[in-house]
């Protein structure tokens, strides 16, 4: 038995310090007293780090890697040295660097050229590189600087100057480090949701997959691409604080457990919106189940009211949810759940042009549309288009 309203519901501070007491001033004087503000959590963030920074030095002159380490011996770092790019990249494939360091000038690649390499590998892509030279003139800043450098030096070195700004890339370092790992953790939540149910097995994947297939044929930009990826994940978050007994009902829900359902869109939203980040996202996750014609929930939006990222997530929802066996229903084929789709769609509860556009770029007997991966080469590729523009 499908689930009650159709296929709208798929199973698928840190607080300033105390003032000093005032002083009164001798006649002779005026004093003027400050609060002492403790500095924000940001300015401590490599402080509270558990494992010291690691700085990988490349520089084929010893004396270089040398003066480096000097200027750095007071800090809390680890140094790693190559003095070829070939050694580079070995340590990089084998030890966690939080901030290369790399001369202009090198043996067997440039330094521009092996900045390039770095920022094309998704594993290396958001890693800060401070690029080092002695040769002076702008051309020579800018070249290093469209090579992906995220910051330049020249010689001679200011002692000062270079462990300044060592410590703030590293700390923009931290801070990504801790947004991704915020992220991953409510990607983590949303696989555990997922996991619940045995019948979904990869629902997530697959719809961070369809739902960018959908929007590249649109032509959307990556950064909408990049919320439909995140959304595919994390569309259904809410439904973590869901009872068992309501999420895997076997029966139709009454009025009161679809109205207990209902609530995982806005307590997905709610999950979701501390994170800056996500905030493209939380469209998608509140008003995925609206409806074209009004019907839907949770603010009865319709037409074109609905957001169109929401509504492409939708699209890929009801094909997954048709085309997977669940406990009501056995899995259609792909050409019975494009005509499922039709159907629905001429009843007005989806987009109309959005579901033909579906119909016409997938292909009858195919587990989707046209040039949707598998699944390992969808996860690489995905992957690699959230690190892109998450950089």
């Amino acid at each position: 038995m499908f689930p009650k309203g159709g296929f709208n519901a798929p199973t698928s501070s840190i607080a300033p310090a105390q003032a000093p007491a005032a002083v009164s001033p001798r006649p002779e004087e005026t004093r003027v007293i400050r609060p002492q503000v403790q500095p924000p959590h940001w300015v401590s963030v490599l402080e509270d780090a558990p494992l010291a920074p690691t700085i990988l030095i490349v520089d084929d002159l010893d004396l270089n890697r040398h003066l480096f380490k000097a200027i750095l011996k007071a800090a809390r770092y680890t140094i790693l040295e190559a003095k070829r790019p070939a050694q580079a990249l070995s340590v990089l494939d084998s030890e966690k660097v939080d901030l290369v360091v790399v001369d202009l000038v090198m043996p067997e690649m440039s330094g521009p050229e092996f900045c390039r390499l770095l920022k094309a590998d998704r594993r290396t892509q958001l890693t800060p590189i401070l690029m080092i030279t002695g040769v002076q003139g702008i051309d020579t800043e800018v070249e290093g600087l469209e090579s992906g450098a995220d910051d330049f030096l020249t010689r001679p070195l200011k002692p000062e100057l270079v462990r300044t700004r060592i410590r703030t890339m590293l700390r923009h370092k931290a801070l990504t480090d801790l947004l991704e790992e915020a992220e991953s953790i409510l990607f983590a939540l949303a696989r555990s949701v997922e996991q619940r149910d045995r019948y979904t097995g990869r629902h997530c994947e697959r719809l961070a997959s369809y739902g960018v297939s959908l929007a590249q044929a649109l032509g959307l930009s990556k950064h909408e691409q990049l919320a439909l990826f995140r959304g595919g994940y994390l569309h259904d978050i809410g439904k973590v604080g869901i009872p068992d007994s309501i999420l895997f009902k076997r029966g139709l829900l009454s009025d009161a457990e679809w109205e207990v359902m209902r609530l995982h869109t806005v307590r997905g939203e709610e999950i979701c919106r501390p994170m800056k980040t996500l905030a493209p996202v939380l469209p998608i996750i509140r008003s995925h189940h609206e409806r074209w014609d009004g019907s839907g929930y949770p603010d009865g939006l319709r037409g074109e009211g609905i957001p169109l990222l929401a509504r492409i997530l939708q699209v890929a929802d009801i094909y997954d949810a048709l085309t997977t066996a669940r406990p009501y229903k056995p899995a259609l084929s792909h050409q019975e759940a494009v005509e499922i789709m039709l159907d629905e769609a001429r009843r007005g509860w989806r987009d109309p042009e959005l579901v033909s556009l579906f119909a016409e770029v997938s292909l009858p007997d195919s587990p989707g549309p046209a040039g949707w991966p598998d699944h390992e080469s969808m996860q690489e590729s995905l992957d690699s288009m959230r690190r892109q523009l998450a950089g």
